[in-house]
């Protein structure tokens, strides 16, 4: 026996247990843990610390990601003060009724038995998974990346203490305490003890726990998201939007990667966009169009250059005004910077098609006037989130009400968008008759 499967081993034993906690007793845990973190903020900064020194990454986004804080420590602490004030999702009727023959069916909403998490340097997920299993009564598995081997270790030992000081049984919390990547394999083959794993990373790591997982799969994964600017919108709105968007938090999976502009705005849009974007520090990719309208506008100082490789490759780049020529690839890139890729498009019904082509299904957001064009846009986009005339910032547990959340899931089964713990939970039926038999 491996040492993965002895971990799911004692998370599928102490699942049972926690599937029938009452809810006082899994606050008690969650509260727990929250005091532990706070009392030990020291010892996770300086685990955070090596971390941080340690990171071979160069890009910002990722450090941003991996990066804790004495702030950040308390707003996670936060997120598991407000799961528990949430209900408790366990053993909640969500219908009733009775069938011809007397029986009284309800359906019941009930614990998934042992979750397994994978995700990459954002050390905050070690929490909020803790959190959310525990309130839906779930054991988890805990598989962080390596780069946030010690922020997750420091993390989850203060966890386990804090269990077991409550009077728990600490089996309930899981953490694969080693880098080597075959354990991940291994992780994903124990179907037996394991009841759903969640992906939480890039198209990788996605794909990778779709061939080899031997239990269901909920692909929360990155968030190429984009936003239209109709022919109808109120430009002013549109550069609030946009920038809250993309510049307030770039690192993070529901800020904006991609902006579609039609066709028809181009001359008055793209000088104010781009203008309020550079402002904002961003860097643009923009299409030949686009550069064009920039162009026309009397704010570039200098006219476009564009720079060939001279190798006989047909690669070339255009710079206009700080304005680079965007790529096939960057439409479909999620940057994760201040980083935006700009495209022109003729109407609403371009922008769906480039959006279903080109999104992971994450976050999409229109800004219109025009009604036909956003229930075209709301009926046609088929992504797990939304939005109109609203930034896709708000792909959030907290801004939906949730709490903490575990992932944006981008499929369609069993859940989609935010996963709060109802979508961390499965249901069950339950029959009561009076010696009732099937005639």
């Amino acid at each position: 026996m491996n040492r993965v499967e002895e971990l799911a081993k004692k998370a599928k034993a102490s699942s049972y247990a926690l599937s029938v906690m009452d809810n006082a007793d899994k606050n008690k845990i969650i509260l727990s843990i929250s005091e532990c973190i706070l009392a030990n903020t020291d010892q996770v900064l300086k685990a955070n610390s090596i971390d941080m020194e340690n990171l071979k990454s160069k890009n910002p986004s990722m450090a941003d990601r991996l990066r804790l804080t004495p702030e950040r420590l308390a707003s996670m602490c936060e997120g598991l003060s407000q799961i528990v004030q949430l209900d408790d999702p366990i053993g909640q009727v969500v219908d009733k009724w009775t069938n011809a023959s007397g029986l009284e069916i309800s359906k019941v909403r009930a614990s998934l038995g042992v979750i397994g998490v994978i995700y990459e340097a954002r050390p905050n997920v070690t929490i909020d998974v803790a959190g959310l299993c525990i309130k839906t009564g779930n054991a988890v598995i805990l598989r962080g990346g390596s780069d946030a081997i010690n922020s997750n270790r420091a993390l989850y030992n203060i966890m386990s203490n804090a269990i077991e000081q409550a009077g728990f049984c600490k089996n309930i919390v899981q953490f694969i305490d080693d880098t080597d990547r075959s354990l991940t394999l291994d992780m994903l083959k124990l179907g037996k003890y394991i009841d759903v794993v969640i992906p939480r990373g890039g198209d990788a790591l996605k794909n990778l726990v779709l061939a080899n997982a031997t239990m269901p799969v909920i692909a929360s994964a990155g968030g190429n998201c984009h936003l239209y600017v109709d022919s109808s919108a109120d430009i002013d709105m549109a550069i609030d939007v946009i920038i809250n968007a993309k510049a307030q938090r770039p690192s993070v999976c529901n800020s904006l990667e991609q902006l579609l502009i039609s066709r028809e705005i181009l001359d008055v849009a793209v000088p104010k966009i781009f203008t309020a974007l550079k402002n904002a520090g961003v860097v643009i990719k923009a299409c030949s169009e686009c550069i064009d309208s920039y162009n026309k506008s009397g704010l570039v100082s200098e006219e476009c250059v564009m720079f060939c490789a001279g190798d006989g490759s047909e690669e070339c780049t255009m710079y206009c005004g700080g304005v680079e020529l965007a790529t096939k690839e960057d439409y479909y890139e999620e940057h994760l910077s201040l980083m935006i890729s700009v495209k022109a498009v003729a109407d609403v019904s371009e922008a769906i098609e480039r959006i279903n082509e080109h999104s992971t299904c994450h976050s999409e957001a229109i800004i219109a006037t025009d009604q036909n064009a956003i229930n075209m846009f709301t009926a046609k986009v088929d992504s797990g989130c939304v939005y109109v005339n609203a930034s896709t910032r708000f792909t959030d547990g907290f801004e939906f009400g949730f709490g903490a959340e575990i992932g944006i899931s981008t499929q369609k089964l069993h859940a989609r968008g935010p996963l709060g713990l109802a979508q961390l939970t499965s249901e069950k039926y339950v029959c009561v008759g009076n010696g009732t038999i099937r005639k």
